[in-house]
């Protein structure tokens, strides 16, 4: 799910909380995430050319303690992190590229932002400030501060979402001239600025991947790349579109493997004759065909409950029925958190007993180098007062360990079945099952994940009968 900063829209409740609430707040989104068995979350730590951790680029972000530049204590995107990993969720941190602010009065930013030292980086438009993608200054900026976590912090991935040129306001063109005159190159302007996004795109996935290959980046883009009266490759709809409107080439992105996933914000409900979520995911998993490129689906839970189809709580059940025929779409990301916790008209409950009764490995990520670490060793079970504790022998490159559950006496050499993953945990080598019976018998199985999911085979089962000994 994602975790949105700006505007306190998921995090933190609300401006000026203690540090104790903010961190239960936080908490209370995890543990809601691992609730639903979900395995990621997007947690926006760059909204506004700001900061969510002690940045030598770029102030502390004023959605913390409602005053930009403010410290507020403590390392707030460790934390972040730290308590993702204990549930085991992987961490997306989220950052905005060119959003500077949704004020256009620059004296409110605090002196340490780049975009009160360099007025020349910043441009006017739509109501707010937005750094001119074709200056390479602002590139530049853009990689040192994603790069300043990626070298610093145990993130899983560099995440983007779909603003890049701001979206169009009618009548008024992005004040670019100056810009587009001294660097254009004799490109027309709409392609000086898709080829702007492109350089960074394509610069940051390299720097990302040779500093950690482990580490994924990800874009999540407006829903409509093109529409086919535009384009004969682009989609069935009549919508606003990224690469015409925003001059986000995301299909580029996905046929030249800048990115490792692709999320496309499909906000419609099915039917929907403008921009049909039936048309666009088939479409989407057609762009992905034959690369490495995951595809994940951004769903609009913050829409349930809204007039039309959305009055239907099924309406994102039925959204994951239909992705079920399309094996191309290996997930789905819902904004956002706080809608998740709302839990309107029960959608999240019909998710979790529909879709996602069981806990997920996310699926591998090909072409960065990964490989099954080695077998777990010496799977060992006992009664814990009504639990089981499951302890086994760690493995070497092991981020994560899964144990599955099976009935009865299971062999003691054999394959697991997904269908009964138990539980994932990282950074440990035991966990408890709650979920045991008295007078029942179990078999338990133990694998080895590395960062990019590769498993490892089963380590010899143990069996243990819950009440008998």
């Amino acid at each position: 799910m994602w975790i949105a900063t700006v505007g306190n829209i998921d995090w933190p409740s609300r401006k000026g909380v203690s540090v104790e609430r903010q961190k239960a707040d936080y908490r209370r989104l995890l543990d809601t995430a691992r609730a639903l068995n979900l395995n990621a979350v997007y947690v926006q730590v760059r909204p506004n050319s700001d900061a969510f951790y002690n940045s030598p680029y770029e102030p502390w972000s004023q959605w913390i303690t409602g005053k930009q530049g403010r410290d507020p204590g403590y390392d707030v995107l460790d934390f972040f992190v730290r308590e993702a990993h204990a549930r085991n969720l992987e961490f997306h941190a989220w950052f905005n590229p060119y959003r500077i602010s949704r004020d256009p009065d620059r004296r409110k930013l605090h002196p340490k932002s780049p975009a009160r030292r360099h007025p020349d980086w910043v441009r006017t438009y739509g109501g707010g400030l937005w750094y001119d993608p074709g200056l390479p200054q602002v590139r530049e900026l853009v990689t040192n501060a994603v790069m300043d976590v990626v070298r610093k912090y145990d993130i899983d991935a560099v995440h983007f979402d779909d603003y890049f040129y701001p979206y169009p306001v009618a009548g008024k063109e992005f004040p670019d001239t100056a810009t587009f005159k001294a660097h254009g190159r004799g490109l027309r302007r709409a392609d000086w600025r898709r080829r702007n996004v492109d350089l960074l795109v394509e610069s940051l996935s390299g720097k990302i991947h040779a500093a950690k290959p482990w580490v994924r980046f990800g874009i999540s883009p407006f829903g409509v790349w093109r529409n086919k009266s535009d384009d004969p490759a682009g989609s069935a709809t009549r919508a606003l579109a990224s690469y015409d409107d925003v001059y986000a080439d995301t299909r580029k992105w996905i046929r030249r493997g800048w990115v490792d996933y692709v999320t496309p914000q499909l906000y419609w409900p099915i039917g929907f004759a403008v921009a049909d979520y039936r048309v666009l995911v088939k479409w989407w998993a057609d762009q992905v065909a034959g690369t490495r490129v995951q595809l994940t689906i951004g769903q609009a839970a913050y829409q349930v409950g809204e007039k039309g189809p959305w009055r239907n709580p099924a309406e994102l059940s039925r959204h994951l029925s239909l992705n079920a025929g399309h094996p191309a779409v290996r997930g789905d990301v819902y904004f956002s958190a706080k809608n998740l916790v709302g839990n309107r008209l029960g959608f999240a409950s019909r998710l979790r007993s529909e879709h996602y009764a069981r806990p997920a490995i996310p699926p591998v990520v090909a072409g960065r180098g990964g490989r099954a670490p080695a077998l777990p060793g010496a799977v060992r079970v006992r009664e814990q007062g009504s639990s089981v504790r499951v302890q086994w022998r760690g493995s070497a490159r092991a981020a994560v360990y899964a144990v599955y559950r099976v009935p009865g006496r299971g062999a003691r050499c054999g394959p697991v079945d997904p269908r009964r993953l138990l539980v994932t945990v990282r950074g440990a080598t035991a966990v408890t099952d709650p979920t045991a019976r008295v007078g029942q018998t179990y078999t338990y199985y133990v694998t080895a994940l590395d960062r990019l999911h590769y498993e490892s085979g089963p380590a010899l089962g143990a069996t243990i009968s819950v009440g008998g000994g």
